[in-house]
């Protein structure tokens, strides 16, 4: 025997000397093969093309139904437009509308419209479309989030087909401004239904493509009535993971990320040449809110000495990393009327102390902080903490999730302090609302918002928001931090896009390259092709799947396995659905943002379904998932099954390539560690495997991010370009997430292989096997690994759920639309209809590979089909 196997290896390493004795022929060999390999990873750049980084994906891309700042940040000034619209500088500028007529006493205004413009369908753009737009802003079933800053309007006339008078029932100096934000785009009545998702609009830019989890590409308008744009093409990459941000943009994936999530990292990029870094200011209004409800916080010497106490300086250094500017009322510098009250507050720790003791704490007081979960909230309540304490207030943080911090604290006003930003321009009018959620209530101030509303001398309106900036401050209703600063990366040579941001947008019509190419984003043109391939695959994986169970298992026993299946996951639909009914957070205030009325908050849950009884409820979302729809989507107001579907065409592959990776390393790793037991190939291999499993995989993502795709290039740092733009430019873009996945997969199954091989070698079979001559490795080869494989199987059923949405990180990291990102978004909005939809569909993943894992126990022994008949 041990003749027998020395000569064995001895015949193989005279095979290998005569196979690859050429070395010519090998290097050769070496050298095709990298050429293609090249050939492969090499970038198709793509002329014309814009790609901008943005932090959220809109929920749907209808600016006039809800107030998500998502949703103007891609569609306004690109596909939408307005009869006016607001300038970089904050100013009011003609748009659709050439100009307009105010009456004297501001009751009426008469719009002078444009008469060469069309909307994207074709249709001609004329007086009708806007009584149409404006009429179905202010209905009563509107979900318009500014239908209260609308609703002096009321009535509009057509006085001809390019002439339109808006009449007021009480006067509004600030219409035209209102008019042009995004809630007050015009919008034609022939597509005004579908624009959630398919917008048509008179813009520069014309819808072209949303994949949903990943990207919206907008194309030329080639009938745009202004200045045509001179790129051909904008793509939005929904890039909200900090880390996978600065890999894009380092990686060359995306041109510009005008809002960067990531200021900690700013340095980097200033010291970088082909980039520069845009420093801007936004109307984001940071503010440490009070709940001026609640004792002792409703006393103002108590909110005095919380100014006083709170370092604007240290708060900006430390949260904002110097990006911001210190504000001293709810207002920001680059607006009309602007006061500097900045030094109304001094940080003085011992004024504070005073200010408390003449309030009667001397002693202090414990308050709670409760904070949403954006980066800057949660480092500058860390900061806050520390500066009230020196003035004996005792603060405990408490960290929430932002659809618990829209239950908890905007609607039931649960809590005592919170950090958050409001972004609405002149939103001075919340302090006019006694129900919002900081609880103000100054008649003297409502009052005076009502004076500046109907004011029409402007140097009167700018005493009047003076004076309204004044109270703000001297009644200290919330602690003013800071102004935010829109910081944006670009590439070196883009000029054009907005550096100031008086309302959210990322308009790209005035966007330019002064490059030789338009773009060098590895996302190229789309490439159109066709699911054929895998709709065959599907097909015969489907028939072979059937024939296999039919023929292993009998049709008898096969009913009885799908009859429990069945009853299995009715029980699991039922749980399911109750666990979303009682988890906190309402969907259509998360959606409608901060600034949105209780009105239109309610026409919003109306509209879906929310006020239904939870049993009718359940029986739809059933009757949904019968039909394959799974119900609607209460963010993207889609049909629940086509997101699954869509981002199965990404998890799915994603998780069968990387269970073939793990497979195609663990074996081999695992038999030869096996076979060479106690050797030093067998501790290295071991080693290697100790360290696969105790590697977490996003830092392993990480790792290749930073050599294959900004290192080297080969590989972008993340997105999916689709299947239909070719199978091997899909398959590239998944390569490096699945090498992420499989490689602690892969030790795990290798480390498994390993110990079920060596208990089987020790089996009788086995002996007797090498007692009538076989060799150690043919014995295991033939005859052992195959009994091996029952433990191999079971891990594999248990990891396969896990990478089909369990690689959320991964997913996150490499900015990927699957199916666990999909439920991570769905969870943080409060979709529940897309969270009960896609647990269903996993715990019916779970049957199905547990069904498929039985079925390849029969295939691997056979002895087991006795036991089924």
């Amino acid at each position: 025997m041990r003749f027998s196997t020395r000569g064995a290896s001895i015949m193989f390493r005279d095979a290998s000397v005569t196979t690859f004795g050429n070395k010519r022929s090998a290097l050769r060999l070496i050298l095709i093969v990298g050429a293609l390999f090249v050939a492969l990873l090499s970038n198709s750049f793509a002329k014309d093309q814009l790609v901008l980084g943005v932090p959220l994906e809109p929920p749907n891309l209808d600016p006039t139904s809800g107030a998500a700042a998502a949703v103007d940040a891609v569609v306004y000034g690109n596909i939408f437009e307005g009869l006016t619209r607001i300038t970089q500088t904050g100013d009011v500028a003609p748009a659709l509308a050439e100009s307009w007529d105010a009456a004297p006493d501001r009751l009426s205004y008469v719009f002078y419209l444009r008469r060469d413009v069309t909307f994207h369908d074709g249709t001609e753009f004329d007086a009708y479309d806007v009584k149409f737009s404006l009429d179905r802003a202010l209905a009563p079933e509107s979900s318009n989030a500014q239908k209260a800053l609308l609703s002096p309007i009321s009535a509009v006339d057509v006085i001809d087909p390019f002439t339109v008078r808006l009449n007021l029932r009480r006067p509004s100096s600030d219409l035209p401004y209102y008019l042009g934000w995004g809630d007050a785009v015009i919008v034609a009545e022939e597509s005004a239904a579908t624009n959630a998702m398919n917008p048509v609009g008179t813009g520069p830019f014309k819808y072209a493509r949303w994949r949903r989890g990943d990207s919206l590409t907008l194309t030329r308008y080639e009938n745009y009535w202004g200045g045509k744009p001179q790129i051909n093409s904008v793509v939005f990459k929904f890039i909200g993971d900090a880390a996978a941000a600065f890999s894009s943009m380092k990686a060359g994936d995306i041109d510009a990320y005008p809002n960067y999530p990531a200021p900690e990292n700013v340095a980097e990029f200033e010291n970088d040449p082909r980039f520069k870094v845009i420093a801007g200011a936004s109307e984001g209004k940071v503010i440490l809110a009070i709940n001026n409800r609640n004792s002792p916080l409703a006393n103002r010497n108590v909110r005095r000495a919380i100014s006083h106490a709170i370092d604007r300086e240290a708060i900006i250094d430390g949260a904002m990393f110097g990006f911001g500017f210190p504000i001293g009322s709810h207002y920001t510098r680059q607006s009309p009327g602007y006061v500097d009250l900045v030094n109304r507050y001094p940080n003085d720790i011992e004024k504070a102390k005073s200010l408390l003791a003449d309030a009667g704490y001397p002693n202090g007081f414990a308050l709670s902080l409760r904070l949403p979960p954006r980066p800057y909230a949660r480092r500058a309540g860390e900061i806050v903490a520390a500066q009230l304490a020196q003035v004996g207030i005792d603060v405990t943080i408490e960290n929430l999730e932002w659809a618990q911090w829209l239950d908890q604290v905007f609607k039931r006003h649960e809590f005592d302090l919170t950090i958050v930003e409001h972004i609405e321009p002149m939103d001075f009018g919340i302090y006019a609302r006694d129900d919002y959620y900081f609880g103000y209530s100054n008649p003297e101030y409502n009052a005076l918002v009502a004076r500046y509303e109907i004011e029409v001398d402007e140097k009167r309106r700018a005493e009047i928001i003076g004076e309204i900036q004044r109270i703000l401050a001297d009644d200290a209703v919330n602690g003013y931090l800071l102004q935010s600063a829109r910081v944006g990366i670009w590439r070196a040579d883009l000029n054009g896009l907005w550096v100031d941001t008086p309302i959210p947008a990322n308009i790209a019509a005035n966007a330019f390259f002064t490059g030789s190419q338009a773009s060098v984003s590895s996302q190229g043109e789309v490439k159109r092709g066709n699911n054929f391939v895998w709709v065959l695959a599907a097909i015969v994986v489907a028939i072979f799947i059937a024939v296999s169970v039919i023929r292993s298992m009998g049709l008898v026993y096969l009913l009885g396995r799908v009859g429990s299946h069945g009853a299995t996951l009715f029980a699991a639909s039922v749980v399911i659905f109750v666990l979303m009914q009682i988890v906190p957070g309402d969907p259509a205030a998360y959606m409608m943002g901060l600034n949105a009325s209780p009105e239109s908050i309610s026409a919003l849950r109306a509209q879906m379904g929310l006020d239904a009884p939870s049993i009718v409820r359940y029986f739809d979302w059933i009757g949904g998932v019968f039909s394959g729809e799974f119900g609607t989507s209460y963010t993207y107001q889609v049909p629940v099954g086509e997101l699954i579907a869509e981002r199965l065409q990404v998890s799915a592959p994603l998780a069968l390539l990387a269970m073939f990776i793990s497979l195609l390393i663990a074996i081999p790793v695992g038999v030869i560690a096996a076979s060479r037991r106690g050797s030093a190939i067998d501790t290295g291999l071991n080693a290697v495997m100790q360290i696969g499993i105790a590697l977490p995989n996003f830092w392993i993502a990480m790792l290749l991010i930073i050599v294959f795709s900004i290192q080297l290039g080969w590989f972008s740092a993340g997105g999916f370009v689709g299947w239909d733009a070719g199978f091997f430019s899909a398959l590239k873009a998944l390569f490096l997430p699945a090498v992420a996945l499989a490689a602690p997969q892969a030790a795990i199954i290798a480390r498994v292989l390993r110990s079920s091989l060596l208990d089987v070698m020790n089996e009788d079979f086995i002996r007797t096997a090498r007692a009538k001559g076989l060799s150690w490795e043919a014995a295991l080869w033939r005859h052992a690994l195959r009994n091996a494989f029952i433990p191999v199987l079971t891990i594999i059923g248990l990891q396969f759920p896990f990478l089909l949405a369990g690689g959320i990180i991964i997913e996150n990291v490499f900015s990927l639309p699957g199916l666990g990102r999909l439920v991570f978004q769905a969870i943080t909005q409060r979709d529940l209809m897309v969270v009960q939809s896609v647990v269903f569909v996993l715990v019916f993943a779970v049957i199905l590979v547990t069904f498929l894992i039985d079925l390849a126990y029969l295939v691997v022994d056979p002895r087991l089909r006795s036991r089924i008949g």
